[in-house]
């Protein structure tokens, strides 16, 4: 399984993840959801701008990623980006490795270290259209908020009519927020 997940952006959109819920253990099904989508993976693929905010070349940036000293993925994650940028070491087992060659390039190289455990396309919405288009996905897994941006990357954009073909595998509810699972038809 190489599930893709949602990128959202502003804390009103993803404010799942960090969820208060009952007994500020957070919600039941957010917590679900969130273990399924970070727990034994082998390795995590992202775009550039699910790293960080810099575009173009990296210059003298000391950007490490949005999450502090210890990012969430604790395996190593493959970011895609057309600039060279050597590997940034994390603490909990992150590292952050750079690739210019693509996604095939990026799935082979998380394939390569993954010892046989499935790999998150952890977003945002370009990396996913290009693992999805490349074949790499077996499930896409959506988070909707009702929050309006009124601008943003489209996550289906750029399909034929029907391509891929999603089928409905489960739909969870939580407070503000529905966890949508599909199974790519291959």
């Amino acid at each position: 399984m190489r599930p893709i997940r949602s990128a959202s952006a502003g804390s009103s959109c993803t404010g799942w993840h960090i969820d208060e819920g009952p007994e500020s253990g957070g919600h039941p099904v957010n917590k679900q959801v969130m273990s399924e989508m970070m727990d034994g993976m082998g390795a995590f693929i992202m775009g550039r701008n699910m790293f960080g905010p810099i575009r173009g070349e990296w210059g003298d940036s000391d950007w490490k990623g949005w999450w502090g000293d210890d990012p969430p993925y604790h395996a190593p994650t493959y970011v895609l980006t057309h600039h060279a940028h050597d590997p940034i070491e994390m603490e909990g087992g992150t590292t952050f490795h750079f690739v210019t060659e693509g996604i095939e390039s990026a799935y082979e190289q998380a394939k390569a270290v993954a010892g046989g455990q499935n790999i998150s396309i952890a977003g945002g919405a370009s990396c996913a259209q290009q693992a999805l288009k490349a074949g790499l996905v077996d499930e896409v897994d959506l988070q909707v908020s009702p929050v309006i941006l009124g601008a943003g990357e489209r996550l289906l954009d750029g399909f034929e009519p029907g391509e891929p073909e999603l089928e409905l595998v489960r739909v969870l509810e939580a407070p503000g927020t529905i966890h949508i699972r599909y199974r790519v038809v291959k």
